[in-house]
């Protein structure tokens, strides 16, 4: 029989991982509003959340004109910054993948001012980067895209396990990102009847969406600060 130490463990096991455990359901009682059970979350339904994709303007070329170490130095210093923004408004940072930058707000404490919160974010982060240069003078332009609508959100994996969010108006608001313009905030339809009165909005036109038709997207801008693009008819 192998030796025991005081725990009563074999000598050479290795012990429990409690405080992973108890990290982990920190995490999940935090982030998904539902508390834990045995470190684990059900998924939860949010009816009305508005989702911010942020991404890069080039950024494969900017990638090869700076070595490893300022690159990943650029981008933690651009996601820092729009981490204090999000904070600011009380949105949740959802995840990076690699120059890209997702957040909602609207969740994990549901409120009724989620697509204002986001729009104001997102202004916030398009001015930061018009002044944005790297320590080599390259300047980073970004686009943002927005959109509202509900999602299930929940914590996966076991391993670097995150908050993460799903449905149709994540995909949207992906779209809406790609379908932008650098230097601008695109939103969709969705978004702009929340936030219309508050803001400047420019229809800018349609893309078509697999499965939901033609989505109308528009440019916003604070009140009285119109963008270089005309308004609807």
């Amino acid at each position: 029989m192998g030796t025991r130490g005081a725990a009563g463990r074999r000598v050479g096991q290795q012990p429990p991982d409690r405080r992973g455990d108890r990290a982990r359901a920190d995490i999940v009682e935090h982030q998904s509003g539902l508390g834990s059970r045995n470190g684990f979350a059900a998924a939860r339904q949010f009816e009305k959340v508005t989702i911010l994709f942020t991404d890069f303007k080039g950024f494969t070329s900017i990638s090869e004109k700076l070595s490893p170490q300022d690159l990943v130095r650029e981008i933690d210093k651009c996601f820092r910054a729009f981490d204090t923004i999000t904070s600011k408004y009380n949105i949740e940072k959802i995840k990076t993948i690699g120059d890209s930058y997702m957040a909602a707000g609207g969740l994990p404490v549901p409120n009724s001012t989620h697509a204002e919160d986001v729009v104001k974010a997102a202004l916030e982060i398009r001015d930061y980067m018009k002044s944005y240069r790297t320590e080599s003078g390259i300047p980073i332009e970004v686009r943002v895209g927005i959109n509202t609508g509900s999602v299930v959100a929940g914590i996966v994996g076991t391993k670097k396990f995150q908050y993460d969010i799903w449905g149709d108006a994540v995909n949207t608001a992906s779209r809406m990102e790609s379908a932008g313009e650098p230097g601008k905030v695109n939103i969709s339809e969705n978004t702009f009847n929340l936030v219309k009165n508050k803001f400047d909005c420019f229809y800018r036109g349609e893309i078509s969406a697999k499965g939901k038709g033609s989505i109308r997207m528009y440019f916003v801008g604070y009140k009285n600060a119109s963008p270089e693009t005309t308004k609807p008819q």
